[in-house]
């Protein structure tokens, strides 16, 4: 008899709540094509698209103020269903970075009883996690979910894990995406040297080719590019860059 790979643990009671943090620098349709596929594939229900106040690991900064992030951010998901804005990652009163793992640990300690919360972002966030505060424990405070493109070369995953997790198969319990949602995803367990456990999602091949500072160079000089910029941004928010004279 051939040995089954272990369930993931994705009943919930409680809800399904994915955090999705980022600069939004500005928010783009390729933002909210993923947030669309996280919570078709794994039934989430409710994506939490929290611009971020400081990043550690980017001491520049972002181009435009949080304040109007936030609001662009608000502009894109507006009718999303399940979309929410969230300030969890607001700038801080003293002025410090924002560390996911701490913005994650006050999210969960709100979830309702038997809430799941997870961890959504894209591969180029993924590939950097060892550089991230607290990384190792950070799969264990919210389930991953990764979000990658044709291309990107995560065919072993573990080498962007930091030292001491693990990765192993796992099914999907009844949380999975029903059948008439095609899109492709990887489950797996990740396992610490505690022999914690916790679910590790995988979204390969989405075919999403937008990126934010191709679109701030693209608004840089003139209206002209904005017009030209269109296309991957939502309206609202092509329209408030414009109307604030972002990016110029």
């Amino acid at each position: 008899m051939t040995e089954q790979p272990p369930a993931c643990l994705s009943h919930s009671t409680g809800g399904r709540v994915a955090f999705f943090g980022g600069s939004f620098d500005p928010p783009h349709l390729g933002h909210l094509a993923v947030a669309r596929a996280a919570r078709d594939a794994l039934r989430l229900d409710r994506v939490l698209f929290a611009p971020v106040g400081t990043q550690p690991l980017k001491p520049r900064g972002s181009t435009a103020p949080f304040a109007d992030r936030e609001a662009m951010t608000s502009l894109a998901i507006a009718d999303e269903p399940g979309f929410e804005i969230s300030l969890a990652d607001a700038p801080t009163p003293d002025h410090r970075p924002n560390y996911t793992l701490e913005t994650l640990g006050i999210l969960r300690a709100g979830l309702p009883p038997g809430g799941s919360l997870f961890c959504l972002m894209g591969a180029d966030s993924f590939v950097s996690l060892n550089r991230w505060h607290g990384a190792a424990e950070l799969p264990f405070v919210a389930s991953l979910i990764v979000a990658s493109r044709p291309g990107q070369q995560l065919d072993d995953l573990t080498r962007f894990l930091p030292r001491g997790l693990s990765l192993e198969p796992c099914t999907l319990a009844a949380a999975a995406s029903p059948p008439s949602v095609q899109i492709e995803l990887h489950s797996y367990l990740v396992r610490n040297p505690a022999a914690q456990v916790a679910p590790f999602h995988l979204l390969p091949n989405l075919d999403i080719e937008i990126s934010a500072s191709e679109i701030r160079k693209q608004v840089h000089l003139s209206a002209e590019d904005l017009i030209a910029a269109r296309p991957l941004l939502p309206a609202p928010v092509a329209d408030y860059i414009r109307t604030h004279g972002l990016y110029r």
